[in-house]
């Protein structure tokens, strides 16, 4: 059983910075791909970023290229969500996921078998 716990979230500046942190069971770790979601208050979750495939690059969101930044060693956990230029519409709810790779990823929430409890980011005006 894969366990996902994140941390990191928090009330930030437009404009300014936040890291997220995703640690996994290190004993699972390397079988899954992993990637973020978020949640905004009203809305569905959304994808953010993932990798495909062990090793793979990561792809993202459209709002998220540019500004976010996915992270990992291959062998190790956490992995991390570096965000940078923030603005009000980035607030939400931030999930870290683990799924199966797939040859080209996936941005179907369903398609991913493990969820961390989440962890708010919050952005003001």
């Amino acid at each position: 059983q894969l366990q996902l716990v994140e941390s990191g979230g928090g009330l930030v500046q437009a404009g300014g910075s936040l890291r997220l942190s995703c640690a996994a069971s290190r004993s699972t770790f390397n079988s899954y791909v992993m990637g973020w979601f978020r949640q905004a208050p009203g809305k569905e979750r959304g994808f953010v970023v993932a990798f495909s495939g062990i090793g793979s690059s990561p792809y993202y969101a459209d709002y998220a290229k540019g500004r976010f930044t996915i992270s990992r060693d291959n062998a190790h956990p956490p992995v991390y969500l570096q965000m940078t230029s923030l603005n009000p519409e980035d607030t939400a709810v931030y999930y870290c996921v683990a799924g199966l790779p797939r040859p080209f990823g996936s941005r179907r929430s369903y398609e991913y078998d493990y969820w961390g409890q989440g962890t708010q980011v919050t952005v003001s005006s």
